[in-house]
């Protein structure tokens, strides 16, 4: 198996300021950047918090010109960058959350949350792609956003399109980190994949992250994770098939 690294980008969210959000983006980028990170994850709608009646006020293209530092630092970095947007809703209507995608060949992709909470459809729409799954290093990694995460369906998707990796963008308080972990940690031992978690390093739209982001191996053994918020990079490593991990604290 090909060596990868990965990485959680525990970031905190300016609200609804998308050009200061995009300068916190870059100090994550720059310290995974030293530390050769191939795959670097930020948390759901990083770009501007969780911020749902000001979501539509919110959204963004990958080729917004607010996004080009992104996308050219992917480049310059060799770094696959997966950061938490607004986007269009693939009908008519009500945006959608979504993940941008900026691969080191400068290529833009758009994954949309697929599984909505209750609530959230007044403001956006679900995506209708049940497994965004891309290759990097010979592995095969899919996307999920927070509630995609506790619905199984997602996940044996993913499985059925072949990921390896299992990266997961989230906001995700202390009262549901207990059972959203465990499933997530299930998948990992159900379906032989790599389990990424990325929460919010600080409260956003209202809900207090319980941070602890984590990856769990494909044998389900929790390899790395954080303490609890606070800005931080979760970094794992895969060489050879063995897995390893650690923190490190960002200033931001």
């Amino acid at each position: 198996m090909t060596t990868i690294r990965i990485a959680a980008a525990q970031s905190p969210s300016v609200p609804r300021d998308i050009e200061a959000n995009v300068q916190l983006h870059l100090k994550f980028i720059a310290s995974a950047r030293q530390a050769d990170v191939d795959i670097l994850v930020f948390p759901e709608l990083s770009l501007c918090g969780y911020e749902l009646p000001h979501l539509s006020a919110c959204v963004v293209a990958p080729d917004d010109v607010l996004l080009a530092p992104l996308q050219e630092i992917a480049v310059a970095a060799k770094m696959t960058l997966v950061v938490g947007s607004v986007v269009a809703g693939e009908k008519a209507g009500l945006p959608s959350i979504g993940s941008i995608m900026y691969s080191p060949d400068g290529a833009a992709s758009i994954y949309r949350k697929r599984y909505l909470h209750p609530g959230e459809e007044q403001f956006v729409q679900a995506g209708t792609m049940d497994a965004f799954c891309r290759h990097q290093h010979e592995h095969a990694f899919a996307l999920a956003i927070c509630a995609d995460t506790t619905h199984r369906a997602h996940a044996v998707a993913a499985a059925q399109e072949g990921a390896s990796l299992y990266l997961g963008s989230v906001l995700i308080s202390e009262n549901g980190y207990a059972l959203d972990s465990s499933l997530l940690r299930q998948y990992s031992s159900d379906f032989n994949m790599g389990v990424l978690l990325a929460n919010h390093a600080a409260p956003s739209g209202g809900f207090a992250s319980a941070g602890r982001s984590a990856f769990w191996n494909p044998d389900g053994e929790l390899v790395a994770a954080a303490d609890g918020p606070g800005s931080c990079l979760v970094i794992i490593d895969n060489s050879e098939g063995i897995w390893s991990g650690n923190v490190q604290a960002i200033n931001a």
